[in-house]
């Protein structure tokens, strides 16, 4: 097996509002995930013509509420993540705990203080921190008042936010990311862009015109870290699915490389090339506008050239399948961004197609295009763990998932793949961003708590947090 680079980034990856808690704590405003309900209807719920936002505990659960409380666990966790072996600890900062509502000149103090302190106990392990300025936690209010990611007001709003934050810890953290998954809201944009049916989701033009909001927004925040130090690496994040076409047909060969266009490669494309690609119009008028029917200006794209982003973060969970003819109506049930069933593959127990393979793939393919270096930083697999009285889980489902996809990644460094580091999702239980649940868990480290909230909240070392230790302490030869 290829052996992996000297210095490679180990670790393990969280978001801000799926584990913090402490949601209205030392001025914490409200962020579109509070206002989220729990359970695997949470995005049905949010795309009903009369959702408002306005939380409804009578109604519904709230599980980002309160997390797994580690605004006061940190110190513990983060040591369990040393203990591991990490290298680097991929975090969120929450928006609303730096500017509450998302439009005031000042930032809140507190915040601010509570991720020196968060930063400072990684640095004390030698674990490098790895923020997302931007993971499914924008304002509220930034939605309710200004309409989500659509109106351009938000690219100042996300440059006041981003230059106070890299300010205050560039000199402690060299890499960061701009937006969680941008791509990801060509099938739900409620999370990214903070569009839903009521305020504008179902128009794909709001979507696109977002997108370009937060590009320029998030090359905004590439001036500013180079300003501040050209060596700190500011990266772009996107959701990739490797797809495939069902058959050899070259009907769905042709729209698996439309898919591919729309979804894989758009964000990316503009981000990294610092350009609009080719095909921008074609991909439009598929949904009957042009790129001119946007609202951009010769600056706003002067900004995007000037300022690429300087390496590729991804998330990698699944591939997805297309067919375009009819010839399987069996859809992979789990995938939020659809496609039919590959018979190839086994899935989760949520559906999601298990494909390591696809992983190596996806490595080439965006080696291939873009030439700069890639940072898995999202991959795992969410599962029903089962504690036994010991408050052991001999979760060997999750290692063999884990340990196909490093062996994935090792084949495509043997292919000249230039890798930087893994931070498999949820290294500590969390409450899952898709389905608001606890009960599907990815972590190393088992949380005692259940998707009603009930539980000690004490912290267990899994079967899977050997190995993993296992895997640093070798730079991934003992699998």
């Amino acid at each position: 097996m290829a052996k992996f680079p000297e210095g490679f980034l180990w670790g393990g990856a969280t978001a801000a509002n799926q584990l913090e808690g402490a949601y209205q704590e030392d001025g914490k405003g409200l962020s579109i995930a509070d206002a989220l309900p729990g359970g695997p209807d949470r995005f049905k719920i949010a795309n009903q013509e009369d959702f408002d936002w306005q939380i409804k505990p009578d109604q519904y659960t709230y599980p980002n509420h309160n997390g797994i409380d580690y605004y006061h666990h940190f110190r513990e966790d983060i040591k369990l993540f040393a203990e591991m072996g990490f290298k680097c600890y991929r975090f969120s900062i929450a928006w609303s705990r730096i500017f509450p509502q998302g439009d005031e000149l000042e930032p809140n103090e507190a915040g601010l203080a509570f991720y020196d302190q968060v930063i400072a106990e990684c640095l004390k392990y030698n674990i490098e921190p790895v923020i997302t300025i931007s993971h499914y936690e924008m304002p509220l209010n930034l939605v309710t008042t200004y309409g989500g990611w659509k109106n351009k007001k938000l690219i100042s709003f996300y440059e006041r936010y981003a230059k106070t934050v890299l300010t205050r810890y560039y000199q402690k953290v060299k890499y960061w990311m701009t937006f969680n998954e941008i791509n990801s809201a060509l099938h739900f944009p409620v999370m990214g862009q903070g569009l839903v049916s009521s305020n504008g989701a179902k128009e794909m033009k709001n979507i696109y015109q977002a997108w370009h909001n937060q590009f320029v927004a998030g090359a905004k925040a590439v001036a500013i870290a180079h300003q501040l130090d050209p060596k700190l690496k500011v990266g772009c994040m996107l959701l990739y699915a490797t797809t495939y076409s069902y058959n050899a047909n070259p009907v769905n060969q042709l729209a698996t490389l439309k898919e591919n266009q729309a979804f894989n490669q758009f964000c990316g494309d503009v981000q990294v090339r610092g350009e609009y690609p080719s095909y921008t119009d074609s991909l439009l008028k598929e949904y009957g506008f042009n790129f001119s029917d946007l609202e951009t200006t010769p600056e706003e794209l002067a900004v995007l050239k000037a300022n690429p982003v300087d390496y590729i973060g991804f998330s990698y969970y699944m591939s997805a399948t297309v067919d375009v003819t009819g010839e399987t109506n069996e859809t992979a049930s789990g995938n939020l961004i659809g496609g039919v069933k590959n018979p190839y593959l086994k899935a989760s127990d949520w559906g999601w197609q298990i494909d390591p393979t696809g992983l190596r793939i996806a490595l080439n393919e965006l080696y291939q295009r873009y030439q700069k270096p890639l940072f898995v930083v999202e991959n795992g697999l969410g599962a029903k763990d089962e504690i036994d009285d010991q408050h052991y889980v001999a979760d060997d489902y999750r290692i063999d998932y884990l340990r196909q996809h490093i062996e994935a990644m090792a084949g495509a460094i043997a292919d000249g793949v230039d890798l930087m580091g893994y931070t498999p999702w949820g290294c500590i239980d969390l409450v899952s961003a898709s389905t608001g649940q606890m009960s599907k868990r990815y972590g190393f480290i088992y949380v005692d708590l259940d998707d009603n909230g009930q539980g000690t909240l004490a912290r267990y070392p899994k079967k899977s947090f050997k190995w993993y230790q296992q895997v640093i302490r070798s730079n991934g030869q003992e699998l």
